[in-house]
């Protein structure tokens, strides 16, 4: 079994920094794909950033510049440093992993719990 746990988010003021982490633990074989989502208050979940097994990234463009998404490969956790914050990154974020639990079993996609982030101006 597979569990993400999340931790970093609180309040911020504006242009101040935070740094969210997300831990998988459980039976994995490896990770191919590690994303952050977020999701504010009526509107839809969208995806921030996402990092490959080979580190390969990629935002999107409301965060290039400001955020930075890497890997821990040895640790199986993801880190979003986010810099400059604004009001508009209030939101609910969420990891998300694309975990094989085995060599020949397909990809199955995981989801942290979830941690909010409050930017006040």
């Amino acid at each position: 079994q597979v569990q993400l746990v999340e931790s970093g988010g609180g309040l911020v003021q504006a242009g101040g920094s935070l740094r969210l982490s997300c831990a998988a633990s459980g039976s994995i074989w490896s990770i191919p794909t590690m994303g952050w989502y977020r999701q504010a208050p009526g509107k839809q979940r969208e995806l921030i950033a996402a990092i490959t097994s080979r580190s390969s990234t990629n935002y999107t463009e409301s965060v290039k510049g400001r955020f930075t998404i890497s890997r821990d490969n040895a640790k199986n956790t993801i880190y979003l440093q986010m810099n400059s914050l604004k009001p508009e990154d209030t939101a609910v974020y969420y990891c998300k992993m694309e975990i094989l639990t085995t060599w020949y079993a397909g990809a199955v996609d995981y989801w942290g719990q979830g941690t909010q982030v409050t930017v006040s101006s």
